[in-house]
């Protein structure tokens, strides 16, 4: 059996090693049109930044190794330009010479991956402007940024005179992972950095009450964000600088332009194949990652796939799904009958030393499908154990069904990254797993100290929706409060800072004995803080026959809900 792999990195390249671990007499033959088979080009933003020093730090497997370890023909600098399916032959174009031989196959899979968006804006090619793409992008971006600093330091030297460094700007379009993990490289550089993004908040899939958590953060970090406000060109000022043209009008002056706005499926080679391309504009595959063609094979970013939790196709360029892709391509290549369960888009992303992590579907996206068969809980944990030194917040936010409490998502956001991480993994595996809410309840995770609490965030954020669902602790949210009578049990301290007109006040340790002031013929919405006060508040009036509703996420909810609308 002969096996043409087309592209490398995550999918192809995984693909490849996978299918020789199965079949030792296959003869696989892997082309990569770059100069790089396999690299870490998530990595590729701390390259430019100089957190990761050495180029060869980013290259996972070389061609070597494919051809010595495995016994693969593996070929860099060597692009697929057309495909016959009737043939079951690929032509395959040498990018150095322009040599184009012919292979025939008997399966054939396609990991083309997925190329930056370059939209044909005014002046998108004048120098100074890179994406962050490929490991050539990294590098054309150092060189930039050390061209400039040895400008600086030879002009210094040319006078004779000690130069005041002048403060570098950076414009970064687009604020999804590559745009912010880059503008937070380039402050660390030394750049001033304005991050211009189009769409009302920075990355798509979190929520936008969660979003503007982390745009906080960046800009306590020295990020000047511009929120609902895209490229419009690019112009060279007389001083060789750029100027960066924005959609509203306003110009932005950079010394370096970073254009990350996203990724476009790669599906040249397989809209030329007359294979079939979905809605969503990428291959679309089978859950044996089979193509229209049943001896063709997709993976990677250039796919389709179907969303875990909504059933519906969608695009999702990461990593970690592209490697099982191409694992399961060479099973099924192999004989054997592994399957793709479908991707949650379980993702993270560290910002000056904070982190913001999610899976599974969004509250968004359930609101844009029609989809009213769900709750939501806001929590604020503790990172760990809060009487251990180092605890910090974690902005946790838990979506569930309400029909059978069944895990649909999950977002976080924290300064303490790693707990982030853990929380998120948690919940993701046991989404993955089809977990409820009561699942999470009786979860057993780890616990000491310094490393978390005897009841986790994890198990918390169950107990809180469970009682949601038993009708222990009926909920509300900011929104839906019109009409409602308002308790705030805070201590009347805390008013002094932020406070609900026309909230009464009634503090927690008071309420008892003050129960003959609420009326009994109306629906009581009961505040704090960050609703933990509030629930042990609507115990106390549910047992005492009043109507009463916790506000899911209290104040702390109610601040950042604030912010997010006011963008």
């Amino acid at each position: 059996m002969k096996v043409i792999i087309v592209g490398g990195v995550a999918g192809g390249a995984s693909c490849a090693a996978r299918l020789r671990r199965l079949d030792e007499k296959a003869e696989i033959v892997m082309v990569e049109r770059g100069p790089y088979v396999s690299y870490a080009n998530c990595g590729l933003p701390y390259y430019v930044g100089d957190v990761i020093k050495t180029e060869s730090s980013l290259l996972v497997a070389s061609e070597a190794m494919f051809r010595n370890m495995f016994a693969i023909d593996c070929r860099t600098n060597c692009e697929a330009v057309a495909v016959d399916r009737s043939k079951k032959t690929v032509d395959l174009r040498d990018t150095k010479t322009g040599a184009v031989t012919t292979e025939s196959y008997d399966k054939l899979v396609l990991s083309p991956g997925a190329p930056s968006f370059r939209p044909p804006l005014p002046g998108i090619d004048l120098p100074g402007i890179f994406h962050v793409r490929t490991v050539p992008d990294a590098r054309a971006i150092r060189e930039w940024i050390e061209k400039g600093t040895a400008f600086l330091a030879g002009m210094s030297n040319y006078t004779g005179i000690q130069m005041v460094k002048p403060k570098r700007r950076a414009v970064v379009v687009g604020g999804g992972f590559i745009g912010l993990e880059t503008a937070e490289n380039l402050v660390h550089a030394g750049f001033e950095v304005t991050v211009l993004q189009k769409p009302p908040h920075v990355l798509g899939p979190l929520d936008p009450e969660i979003a503007c958590l982390l745009e906080g953060h960046l800009q306590r970090n020295g990020v000047q964000l511009v929120l609902n406000d895209g490229a419009a060109g690019f112009k060279q000022a007389a001083n060789g600088t750029l100027e960066v043209q924005a959609l509203s009008g306003k110009t932005f002056p950079a010394d370096v332009v970073i254009f990350a706005i996203g990724v476009r499926p790669d599906t040249t080679l397989a809209k030329s194949a007359g294979i079939e391309v979905g809605e969503r504009g990428g291959i679309r595959v089978d859950e044996h990652m089979r193509t229209s063609d049943p001896d063709i094979f997709a993976v990677g970013d250039a796919i389709e796939v179907k969303d875990f939790v909504t059933g519906r196709w969608s695009l999702v360029a990461l990593a970690g799904p592209a490697n099982r892709q191409g694992r399961i391509a060479a099973d099924v290549i192999a004989g054997r009958d592994s399957r793709y369960r479908g991707t949650q888009g379980t993702s993270i992303i560290g910002v000056f030393g904070g982190a913001a992590a999610w899976t599974g579907v969004s509250e968004k996206t359930l609101n844009r499908l029609g989809d009213t068969d769900y709750e939501k809980v806001y929590l604020f944990p503790n990172s760990h154990a809060g009487y251990y030194p180092g605890a910090k917040p974690i902005h946790l936010k838990v979506i569930f069904r309400k029909s059978d409490g069944r895990l649909l998502g999950a977002q976080a956001i924290g300064e303490d990254g790693p707990a982030v991480d853990k929380r998120i993994s948690a919940l993701a595996m046991a989404l993955q797993l089809g977990g409820t809410v009561y699942d999470l309840e009786e979860a057993e995770l780890c616990y000491a100290p310094q490393f978390g609490s005897a009841k986790d965030p994890v198990n918390f954020a169950g107990m809180v929706a469970a009682n949601v669902l038993r009708g222990d602790m009926p909920l509300s949210h900011w929104g839906e409060t019109e009409g409602r009578l308002l308790l705030d049990v805070r201590d009347p301290a805390e008013l002094v800072l932020e406070s609900v007109p026309g909230a009464v006040n009634i503090p927690l340790p008071q309420l008892r004995s003050r129960l003959g002031e609420l009326p009994r013929d109306r629906e009581i919405h009961v505040i704090c803080r960050s609703a933990q006060r509030a629930y042990y508040a609507t115990r106390v009036l549910l047992q005492n026959g009043f109507t009463a509703r916790t506000l899911g996420g209290g104040m702390l909810s109610r601040a950042v809900k604030a912010v997010a609308g006011a963008k």
